[in-house]
């Protein structure tokens, strides 16, 4: 029995009697622990909320910062903090935190293990806002998808596409395809191909053509419109035209002189040739 006692206040009560645990020290020093986490607790918290409204402030207070941006940086900052002050909360009760990050760092691969696919579009999320390939408002084909974004997100990217019909891709199809930004540059390039017929004065339809796109106030001088012959097609001479414009203009620009080329030919009298056939057939 006396065995039993002496193993008991070695391994258990590691060379404490219970009297030692319930003494008024003992109990001073545990309540004193407590009040020392709860405070810690509390600073930690309101420190870790302040620092991360002010790094999402940030993003709103200059328009060529991107909000998505500082909200995800204000958002690891804060989470960072409060690791920090767990750790600290329980180096204050005596525990070992170097086991307790081992842990943590064992069930972390663990869950990483199992959340590959969600955790790719995460890896491909934080890549996507910090190097902005693309943000939002930007008009935008990617994955053989295309329409303006709407949110990026740590998990996908929201499109809307020109029917205003919600697309949503994950992160990491976007980040690991061609990214096609027609947002990007102020001005885009538009190009066109107008056939007109083998006996048409060459010289007068490049001429017709030249004035009629650049008589649009959307067409821009600079840098020079290129419009010539550039194929002699089986029914028809084909002039290729490129004309820069606004981006924010290109869809409709590219549209609008379409038809007023057709238009200004037809008035000038010039022929649009048609694929024809003829049928021949033979004498019985």
């Amino acid at each position: 029995m006396e065995t039993v006692n002496n193993l008991l206040a070695t391994e258990v009560w590691q060379g404490k009697t219970l009297g030692d645990y319930l003494s008024l020290e003992f109990l001073a020093s545990v309540v004193g622990s407590v009040l020392a986490a709860i405070t810690i607790l509390i600073l930690g918290w309101i420190v870790a909320a302040w620092l991360g409204r002010r790094v999402t402030r940030i993003g709103l207070r200059s328009a060529h910062l991107d909000d998505t941006l500082f909200n995800f940086l204000g958002s690891i900052l804060r989470y960072v903090i409060l690791g920090f002050t767990f750790l600290i909360v329980l180096n204050t009760f005596g525990v070992q935190t170097t086991s307790v990050v081992a842990a943590v760092g064992a069930a972390g691969l663990a869950i990483g293990l199992a959340l590959q696919g969600t955790l790719s579009n995460v890896a491909a999320g934080v890549m996507l806002i910090l190097f902005r390939p693309l943000k939002i408002g930007d008009f935008v084909e990617v994955a053989d998808k295309m329409g303006t974004v709407k949110d990026v997100t740590l998990n996908f990217t929201e499109l809307a596409s020109i029917g205003n019909v919600q697309i949503i891709i994950p992160n990491s199809e976007v980040w690991g395809n061609v990214i096609e930004n027609y947002s990007i540059y102020p001005t885009r390039r538009a190009e066109w191909t107008f056939g007109v017929g083998y006996g048409v004065n060459l010289k007068q339809a490049e001429q017709v053509i030249r004035d009629t796109i650049m008589a649009d106030e959307r067409s821009k001088p600079d840098p020079e419109p290129f419009i010539q012959v550039n194929n002699l097609g089986d029914s028809s001479v084909d002039f290729l035209a490129r004309v820069w414009c606004d981006s924010g203009d290109y869809f409709q620009y590219q549209a609008d002189m379409k038809r007023k080329v057709k238009e200004a030919l037809d008035d000038a009298g010039l022929d649009i040739p048609f694929p024809t056939r003829t049928i021949v057939q033979a004498a019985e």
